[in-house]
C-alpha cells in the first residue's frame, strides 16, 4: 500500500513538470526575423547610394539601370508598378526626369510609403532646371542624409546603422571635391562645351565655363536636331579651338554628337566621356565619378 502510494506520487510530480515545461515553451516569444527594408530608386544612381547607407538591412531595386538606354526615353512597364506597390520606401529625381514614378505613386496610395524626391531635398525646383543632380559631387552628401532619415523612420531600430554608413559615404566623396579642387585651382575659367546638359553641375563647381551654344546642348537632351545655326555654332567653337575640353554623353549618341566629337578631335580638343546612369561593372557612385574627374583634369592639362 504504502509502495503504490509512493510510485502515485512520483508519476504526479512527473506529469506536472512535464506539463510547466510544456507552458514555457509554448509562452516564449518567436524570435523576430530581422528587418529589411524593401526600397525603390528610378535611377542605379540612387540605388547605389541607398544601397550604401542601408547596407544589409535593404533591398533595393532600381529602375532605369541599363547603361545603353536614354533615360529620358524610359517607359514604366508593370513590373515597375508592382516594384513601386511594394515599396517601403521610394527615391525619385524628380524635375520631369523620371516623372513616371508620380504617376505610378498617384496609382497606388500607401500613406506608410516614404518618398525622397533629390529635386525637393536639393532646392531645385525651378521649371527648367537641369535634373541631372548626381553631377552636383558637393552636394550628393545631403541627399544620403535624407535616404538615412527616410530609412531610419521606416526601421528606427536600425538608425545608428544608417547614421554610421552615411557618415562612411560622407567621407568616400573626398576624393571626389580634391580633384574637383585641384581642377578649380588649376584650370579656373577654362573654356569647355557639352552636347548635353549631362555635366553641367560638375563644369559649374569645377570653376570651368561652359561655352555650348544652348539651343545645342537643349535639342540634343530633347532627342530633337539642333538648329543649323547652334550646330554651325558648336563647329565653329571647336573647329576655332576655343574651348578646351569636349565633354560628351557617351550614353546616348547620334549623328549631330558623332559629327560634334570628329570635329573636336579634328580640332584636336581631348573629349571626355560621361553617363547618366552608373555603367555595369562599376563598384559605386564614388568609383564612377572619381573616374570621369581624374579624365577631365587630365584633359584640361593636356
Amino acid at each position: 500500500m504504502r509502495t503504490r502510494t509512493l510510485a502515485l506520487l512520483a508519476l504526479a510530480g512527473t506529469v506536472a513538470l512535464s506539463a510547466c515545461g510544456s507552458s514555457s515553451r509554448a509562452t516564449s516569444p518567436p524570435t523576430a526575423a530581422p528587418r529589411v527594408v524593401n526600397v525603390v530608386a528610378s535611377l542605379n544612381v540612387w540605388g547605389d547610394i541607398a544601397r550604401q547607407i542601408g547596407g544589409t538591412h535593404v533591398t533595393v531595386h532600381s529602375i532605369i539601370a541599363d547603361p545603353n538606354a536614354d533615360p529620358h526615353l524610359y517607359e514604366s512597364d508593370a513590373r515597375d508598378a508592382a516594384a513601386i506597390a511594394g515599396a517601403s520606401l521610394v527615391i525619385e529625381n524628380g524635375l520631369g526626369y523620371d516623372d513616371f514614378v508620380d504617376r505610378l505613386l498617384s496609382a497606388d496610395s500607401n500613406a506608410n510609403r516614404k518618398v525622397v524626391t533629390v529635386a525637393k531635398v536639393l532646392d531645385v525646383t525651378a521649371s527648367g532646371s537641369n535634373p541631372h543632380l548626381w553631377y552636383d559631387i558637393p552636394r550628393v552628401h545631403v541627399v544620403a542624409r535624407a535616404i538615412a532619415a527616410a530609412l531610419s523612420d521606416i526601421d528606427p531600430a536600425n538608425k545608428p546603422t544608417f547614421d554610421a554608413n552615411t557618415t562612411a559615404f560622407e567621407k568616400s566623396l573626398a576624393p571626389l571635391t580634391a580633384i574637383i579642387d585641384k581642377i578649380r585651382a588649376k584650370h579656373a575659367d577654362a573654356p569647355v562645351a557639352y552636347t548635353e546638359r549631362v555635366p553641367e553641375y560638375l563644369v559649374n563647381v569645377s570653376g570651368l565655363v561652359n561655352r555650348t551654344p544652348t539651343g545645342f546642348a537643349q535639342s540634343v537632351e530633347n532627342g530633337t536636331e539642333p538648329s543649323p545655326s547652334d550646330t554651325q555654332q558648336m563647329d565653329t567653337l571647336l573647329s576655332d579651338r576655343a574651348v578646351k575640353v569636349l565633354l560628351y554623353n557617351a550614353q546616348t549618341t547620334s549623328s549631330v554628337t558623332q559629327n560634334t566629337r570628329e570635329v573636336a578631335r579634328a580640332a584636336g580638343i581631348p573629349t571626355v566621356g560621361v553617363t547618366e546612369t552608373l555603367p555595369r561593372g562599376e563598384p559605386n557612385y564614388q568609383s564612377w565619378q572619381l573616374r570621369q574627374l581624374q579624365a577631365l583634369f587630365a584633359a584640361l592639362g593636356s
